[in-house]
């Protein structure tokens, strides 16, 4: 099954809207605009919250937390490394391998897919297609993605304002 995230340029705080393979909407996701670290809201279209992600501010190395159904089931840590990024997924056995600054990446557990990450090119906004293998892992995957995008995204903007000075 397929799912596109696709990013609400103009907001002042983080908006996503999720479709599935035949361009409905699925599921709709908020940034909170005043908080302490990133927290994201994913909702199904009837405004029930299925997912939450949350930053772990404090932290040397990027940390997000995943929360399914309010009990947390994945903690990211973007690893320490010289030339390429790295992450760990704890708690699903998760692992993660591909190329994040073409935002083409997979999931993987014990060999088996779990997910495939490609960014779609040419789009106004951020947009990307996840291949998800198994329906019942759909809110997880959406959220471990979304909590990478979060770490790259803070990366990007520390790095423009880093160059900026």
């Amino acid at each position: 099954m397929k799912l596109y995230i696709k990013q609400k340029v103009f907001s002042w705080k983080d908006k996503f809207k999720v479709f599935d393979d035949q361009g409905q909407e699925k599921y709709f996701i908020e940034g909170e605009f005043i908080s302490l670290g990133k927290k994201l809201h994913i909702y199904d279209l009837q405004g029930n919250e299925v997912a939450f992600i949350s930053q772990k501010v404090f932290s040397f190395l990027p940390r997000y937390f995943v929360y399914i159904d309010g009990t947390e089931v994945a903690e990211i840590v973007k690893q320490f490394s010289l030339f390429r990024p790295k992450y760990s997924i704890d708690g699903l056995g998760w692992e993660i391998r591909g190329d994040f600054f073409a935002h083409d990446y997979e999931i993987t557990k014990n060999g088996r897919r779990i997910v495939t990450i490609n960014k779609q090119w040419m789009t106004w906004g951020d947009c990307y297609e996840l291949d998800i293998e198994n329906e019942s892992d759909e809110k997880v995957a959406l959220g471990v993605v979304l909590a990478i995008d979060c770490v790259m995204a803070a990366q990007a903007t520390a790095s423009v304002s880093v160059s900026a000075d």
